[in-house]
Order: C-alpha cells, then structure tokens, then sequence
C-alpha cells in the first residue's frame, strides 16, 4: 500500500508525458500523408530524369 503512493504519481506523469509527445506530433503534422509512404515503396524511380 505504501508503494502507490510512488506508483500513482509516476503512472500519471508517464500518461502525461504520452499525451505531450503525441499533441508534439499532430502539431508538427506527423500524420499528414499517412499514404505517401506506403506508395513510394511502390516507386522504382526510373522515371525521373537522369
């Protein structure tokens, strides 16, 4: 019992700082193009110009 009162503090600042680092994300626009990654494994690249 003596032990939550260290875990409940570090549980919430470990959440809070989850929360902070994905607000961090949306902001710097992490998750524009969700798509572009997935089609440019798809492009070889011979057809830009050499």
């Amino acid at each position: 019992m003596n032990m939550l009162i260290y875990l409940i503090p570090v549980a919430l600042f470990l959440g809070g700082l989850g929360l902070v680092a994905f607000l961090w994300s949306l902001k710097n626009g992490q998750y524009e193009d969700l798509d572009g990654a997935a089609w440019r494994i798809m492009d070889d690249g011979e057809d830009r110009p050499r």
